[in-house]
């Protein structure tokens, strides 16, 4: 398996940094794009109004990273993520507070073919955030200056309605929200077009989960837990395939204090290996709201990282399968559900081995039309 990448990355505003990355990755994000139907959809100037509408705080950073990706009318829709085509993907993630501590801590699981690899650091609306990319700008888990955590997991449902791309509403939640309680009016103002859980986390020691539903729509969970299903009467898909039910039921029963949890995520059955049927624990990450810090564990491997002690810097990873094979009911099931078994390795392996953010990909002509993500 294609060694993967991951960097450190220091850039205060969108610049030869952020630009080096859209030219590495845009072409796969380009031919996912084309290839899912992106051009069939909203034009520039509906996805810029939807900015405008629902995310008015982020619209004069879209128009810099729009001019610096060259400014092509895809590129444009691209990066509104205003209803893009639908991507699926799995992880674990809980928070825990007492009264001295509090911690949020997530597994992102995938293909390792299938993660851009970046931890940037910004200050692109003025305050600094720092978390995991995906799609160039967007985020699926970070940590802002006042010390508010969150990270998403896929909802387990691939139907989509109008709405962005959740890595970039992520993204607006960590330039505009200091606490947990106005990340929560946001994801309630603001649609997703497709299902996710998210878990939050501040400085007070206020912890949260919620379920956003396509096109819009908040249900606050009793417990700051989430996996790959969701509450409401609609079923997951493949279940058995993502051990999402296993997985919530392991965190339910969890009784770690804050300084414990780390550990708890970095054993079975949270853990993931099964990185050759697309579903492998690509990291595991320890955000510190109080210390504005992060630990990212790679393969075993603890890197740190601190919001005002930031260090640019990078590591080279190999993947492989340390388990056993699938069981014959749910190998079965992996084609339908996981795109990253349905990808041509071959024509991106290249790619791959620059660590050239290794977000997207073609489908053979079998795939469903599907990218994943966390």
């Amino acid at each position: 398996m294609t060694p993967m990448t991951f960097d450190a990355v220091k850039e205060a505003k969108p610049g030869p940094k952020w630009k080096g990355r859209w030219n590495r990755s845009w072409p796969a994000y380009e031919a996912w794009f084309i290839a899912n139907g992106g051009d069939k959809g909203p034009t520039t100037v509906q996805c810029r109004d939807a900015l405008k509408r629902y995310m008015p705080e982020l619209v004069s950073l879209y128009d810099r990273l729009v001019l610096i990706s060259g400014g092509s009318d895809r590129a444009a829709r691209f990066l509104s993520t205003w209803c893009p085509p639908c991507y699926l993907g799995g992880c674990s993630l809980a928070a825990v507070a007492d009264k001295d501590e509090v911690r949020l801590v997530r597994n992102y699981d995938l293909s390792p073919e299938l993660n851009e690899g970046l931890l940037l650091h910004s200050s692109w609306t003025g305050r600094p955030v720092m978390g995991m990319v995906e799609f160039l700008w967007g985020l699926s888990d970070g940590i802002n200056d006042a010390g508010l955590s969150v990270a998403l997991a896929y909802g387990g449902r691939s139907e989509t309605a109008e709405g962005f791309g959740i890595t970039t509403i992520l993204r607006y939640v960590l330039e505009t929200c200091d606490t947990v309680a106005q990340a929560i009016a946001a994801f309630g103002r603001v649609p997703s077009h497709m299902a996710y859980n998210l878990v939050l986390a501040d400085a007070s020691g206020r912890t949260a989960s919620l379920e956003l539903s396509p096109g819009g729509g908040v249900k606050i969970m009793p417990n700051a837990i989430a996996t790959n299903h969701q509450s409401g009467p609609k079923p997951a898909e493949r279940p058995s395939f993502t051990r999402s039910f296993e997985r919530l039921e392991y965190l339910d029963g969890l009784r770690a204090t804050p300084a414990e949890l780390n550990k708890a995520f970095l054993r079975a059955p949270l853990i993931q290996d099964r990185y050759s049927h697309g579903f492998g624990t690509l990291f595991t990450a320890e955000y510190d709201p109080n210390r504005r810090t992060l630990g990212l564990t790679i393969k075993g491997e603890r890197w740190d990282q601190s919001l005002h002690g930031f260090e640019e810097g990078q590591r080279t990873v190999n993947y492989a399968d340390n388990g056993p094979t699938l069981p014959g009911e749910i190998q079965e099931t992996v084609p339908d559900w996981s795109a990253a078994a349905m990808i041509d390795w071959q024509r991106l392996a290249s790619d791959y081995a620059k660590g050239a953010g290794r977000p997207v990909v073609e489908y053979l002509p079998s795939s469903t039309e599907v990218k994943d993500v966390a």
